[in-house]
């Protein structure tokens, strides 16, 4: 049974999605998502002017005069939601974990899938993939979603990033739209990552908080890594910790994204202290100019 207090949550974030996913983003998203290609509907009598390429020449002999293949976008899609719930995800510093913008970002792909009758299909994972939800379409399937991805107990103790790629690749054969929400705090994933970016039409979504990129001026502070359990004591206060740590951080990103452009994987960032919508907006406008 689900308490009262995460039970409201899930309401407030599924309202929440609901309401921002208003017609203009949905056109948005089907803008940047245009199906998968398209697909043969029927024959019918040529016409002067046809591409001569698109003849059907087996109907052209059996009827004497020709006929050519007219096909149509195939606009339905399967969308694949992956959201990591390692540790890691269990931190924030404004108000809401990392973990709770994953929720809220998945909220709202979801509902702009549905509103565009896209199946949807989720894969949770931390250190192994902890649930797996076939795609299927409707509002009621949307609310397993945000409740599976919010009260979710992850039981891994670190990302295996790679794993989960792996499994996406064996259980969904057909080719998806996949978001990938975490915050790439895993080794030795980059290979898996580039063959799911080959048959998947894959976007990486990094779920930052600002503290992870900047120390506040707190004097001695001892940290412990949510993943392998270290602990380390630094002085906040001391303007070299600071420097070295905003440095690493910015490194890390840059490698990172070094690498989502050498092998052309969309990307973008979503932190703890920023509406999701103005990112996603951005993202899909950006996705649509450059598909054309």
């Amino acid at each position: 049974m689900l308490s009262p207090k995460i039970l409201n949550q899930i309401k407030q974030i599924q309202l929440k999605a609901g309401f921002l996913t208003t017609d203009t983003m949905v056109g948005e998203y089907s803008s940047a998502f245009k199906g998968l290609g398209q697909e043969f509907d029927k024959v019918r009598e040529y016409f002067l002017g046809d591409d001569i390429r698109a003849i059907d020449w087996n109907v052209t002999a059996r009827m004497n005069e020709p006929f050519v293949k007219v096909y149509r976008e195939e606009r339905e899609m399967t969308l694949m939601l992956m959201v990591d719930v390692s540790p890691s995800q269990h931190f924030g510093t404004t108000g809401r974990f990392k973990q709770e913008i994953a929720a809220e970002l998945t909220a709202m792909l979801a509902f702009l899938a549905i509103k565009n009758n896209d199946k949807v299909g989720l894969i949770v994972f931390s250190d192994h993939v902890e649930q797996f939800i076939p795609p299927m379409k409707g509002r009621a399937h949307v609310w397993r979603i945000i409740r599976s991805v919010l009260t979710h107990q992850g039981k891994g103790k670190k990302t295996d990033l790679a794993g989960s790629l792996a499994y996406l690749l064996q259980v969904w054969k057909k080719k998806s739209t996949c978001f990938l929400i975490s915050d790439f705090e895993a080794e030795a994933y980059q290979k898996n990552l580039k063959l799911v970016s080959r048959k998947h039409d894959l976007t990486c979504v990094l779920a930052k908080d600002r503290r992870e990129s900047s120390l506040p001026a707190c004097g001695v502070i001892e940290f412990q890594d949510a993943e392998s359990g270290e602990m380390i004591a630094i002085d906040s206060s001391d303007p070299k910790v600071q420097e070295a740590f905003a440095q690493s951080s910015k490194s890390e990103w840059q490698n990172l994204e070094s690498f989502f452009k050498k092998n052309k994987i969309d990307h973008f960032i979503v932190d703890t202290d920023h509406s999701l919508v103005k990112p996603l907006v951005a993202y899909f406008r950006k996705r649509e100019k450059r598909l054309g």
